[in-house]
């Protein structure tokens, strides 16, 4: 079972018209749904309230297939985000989140560990996320997405050096060009990715937008260029490009294929595989951007690959 750690949280969206509406949310919540509509079994390591929205998102949840971990209910209400929207459908968020998790000291690791966005920064959650991850990262291959939150950090220096920790652990990083902008200001994203490789990770992906995506690894470099799919709103999309990554890589047999080092079989990846597994994400995030709300496809929508 894939476990992802992070939080669920009540996406707001004010659209450019003025339109509101709610959806459950949060960035490590959408990459369990994400897998979970893939077929995936998955568990999410989370914190929810006992209240009207946490149940609207547990509901969510298991209409995805995504199994909760144990302790995921507290008394703190459930986070919003919300998002407001430009004519472009572009997002910008502001926050009301509490993030202090119970039990992820004892969650079972499966073979592939997901985290990152705010549960990778947030106090007091964030110091129980990072030692679970470096717990999981000597059995499973983690997987982590900074997804970098300003508005919530107010001490980049301290989430630079959790960073740096956390990147060591980790098989694979994704990562977009606007968080390393704010992390790294004036440093070529693909610099950044070099460094990050060279502290351990295996891999680093980079999503810009309109200009694609690009990936680092020991054998080389690859870029994929975005698809041309008309945009809804782009809220979610990062995270399905994330699913879709992790997808490719659990039905192509490479996760657990590893022995004693979890992340060997993506350190071993040729360029071609690379860039086919960066094809399948795409489509992913691109059938997620067609649609209103971070919605990821389904395996009818999106094959695996052979």
């Amino acid at each position: 079972m894939i476990l992802v750690v992070g939080e669920s949280l009540v996406d707001i969206v004010v659209r450019s018209d003025g339109r509101r509406s709610e959806h459950p949310g949060g960035s490590p919540a959408n990459v369990a749904v994400g897998l979970g509509r893939l077929g995936h079994p998955v568990m999410l390591a989370t914190s929810l309230g006992d209240d009207e929205r946490g149940q609207v998102v547990r509901e969510a949840l298991e209409r995805s297939h995504v199994q909760l971990a144990p302790d995921t209910i507290g008394a703190a209400p459930t986070s919003t985000a919300t998002a407001w929207l430009d004519a472009r459908g572009a997002a910008r968020y502001d926050f009301d989140i509490t993030w202090d998790p119970a039990g992820l000291d004892t969650v079972p690791i499966g073979p592939l560990v997901h985290t990152g966005s705010i549960a990778a920064y947030l106090s007091p959650g964030a110091d129980a996320v990072e030692a679970l991850v470096k717990r999981a990262s000597t059995t499973a291959l983690v997987t982590f997405d900074p997804n970098i939150r300003p508005r919530l950090l107010d001490d980049r220096e301290a989430v630079l050096e959790r960073l740096t920790r956390l990147v060591a652990y980790c098989g694979v990083v994704k990562v977009s060009d606007e968080d390393l902008d704010w992390l790294y200001p004036g440093i070529a994203p693909t610099v950044v990715a070099r460094n990050w490789i060279s502290l351990g990770a295996g891999l680093v992906v980079i999503t810009a937008g309109a200009r694609g995506s690009f990936a680092v690894h020991g054998a080389g470099e690859v870029h994929v260029a975005s698809s041309t799919t008309p945009v809804i709103d782009t809220v979610g999309a990062g995270d399905s490009y994330m699913s879709g990554l992790i997808d490719a890589m659990t039905t192509t047999g490479l996760v657990g294929s590893g022995g004693d080092d979890p992340a060997a079989g993506v350190r071993e990846l040729s360029l071609s595989d690379l860039r086919s597994f960066m094809h399948h994400a795409n489509m992913s995030a691109a059938i997620t951007v067609g649609r209103a709300g971070a919605e990821p496809p389904t395996r009818d929508e999106l094959p695996a690959i052979s």
